[in-house]
């Protein structure tokens, strides 16, 4: 797995089930993903489940986010299918208590620099509910540019992609 300056990743594990609910359980987390109707125990048992099997098919998928100072998990981000489109899309999910410090950036990036340069991808895109302020600003700051407004997640959401040739500056 990846490691960034202030993070690691593993892939999940069905024992991370209980903490994943208690993170997404906070309203500020989850208002932007869904809200309570899909980060709850029964749809979060789903997800993980999804999580995991993108691991064995695609190599990837999202992971827990390790916040190297204490080893606690803080969050989730990854690489991931985007529903049935084709196209592989970074995603992030940080706890309250570290927003604000650039972690999604990081790990966004992170992420990015693998699927580029190690998957070989050609393209990444990200989405986020269109009011989510902080997740666009962190999708225009690593470059992505803002494509459309499409229903993603059950969700009306902003679109962005960036090729690798755009990624990289060359």
């Amino acid at each position: 797995m990846i490691e960034t300056e202030r993070l690691r990743f593993r892939q999940f594990v069905d024992g991370d089930l209980p903490l994943l609910i208690e993170q997404r359980s906070d309203p500020e987390v989850n208002r932007y993903l869904g809200g309570p109707t899909r980060q709850n125990a029964e749809a979060l048992a789903t997800r993980i489940k999804f999580y995991m099997d993108c691991y064995e098919k695609f190599g990837v998928g999202m992971c827990p986010m390790i916040w190297k100072e204490t080893g606690d998990i803080i969050g989730s981000a990854g690489l991931q299918p985007l529903e049935d489109t084709g196209e592989i899309e970074v995603g992030y999910s940080i706890i309250k208590k570290y927003w604000g410090l650039g972690i999604g950036t990081e790990a966004a990036r992170g992420w990015m620099e693998y699927g580029f340069n190690m998957m070989g991808l050609e393209r990444i895109v990200a989405v986020a509910n269109v009011p989510n302020a902080a997740s666009r600003r962190i999708m225009e700051k690593l470059g992505m540019k803002f494509e459309k407004n499409e229903v993603h997640y059950d969700e009306e959401c902003a679109f962005y992609g960036i090729t690798k040739q755009e990624f990289f500056g060359k």
